[in-house]
């Protein structure tokens, strides 16, 4: 697993719109990875719901949520749209199959997909958290959200303190 501190790996990979991501593509955002195994199941439909329904706090905190797993474009397109997804890009990391899973080592080779985490990168990216979940469980995107309103108050008091 990446650690705290590491450089982000950068990027480029389509969403369920076929248009290409690149993770040095939001300059000034901190952008949070959140991978997932699969589509179509329970849980990762709920952990993307979270993303979707946190869009606005997201927003408020300069961020941008991008749901992440193996499976193709059009089976991401008709997942988003089965879940009314419609605010979040859902990224396809289906080939080179695993690639970005693989870089950030959420990867899992046995069983061909990525295991369940969240990753936030700061506007530098920099990896500021490291969340890994059991499968069978939803991300608190709770933890995500009070890492970013944390590096948020901590940017704010390094504006106000006056250069001498």
């Amino acid at each position: 697993m990446v650690e705290i501190g590491e450089q982000a790996q950068d990027f480029a990979i389509p969403d369920q719109d076929g248009n290409s991501v690149r993770l040095s593509g939001f300059p000034g955002k901190r952008v949070v990875l959140s991978f997932h195994p699969l589509a179509w199941t329970s849980i990762c439909a709920r952990q993307m719901e979270a993303l979707e329904a946190n869009k606005e706090a997201f927003d408020a905190l300069d961020a941008v949520a991008l749901g992440i797993s193996v499976d193709s474009v059009p089976c991401k397109r008709a997942w988003a749209e089965s879940l009314g997804i419609k605010k979040t890009r859902i990224l396809a990391d289906f080939w080179p199959h695993g690639e970005v899973a693989q870089m950030y080592d959420v990867f899992d080779s046995v069983k061909g997909y990525s295991r369940r985490a969240n990753i936030v990168v700061d506007e530098f990216l920099r990896i500021i958290f490291v969340g890994e979940y059991l499968v069978t469980t939803v991300p608190d995107m709770q933890d995500v959200l009070d890492v970013l309103q944390a590096q948020e108050k901590s940017r704010q008091a390094e504006e106000q303190v006056p250069e001498i």
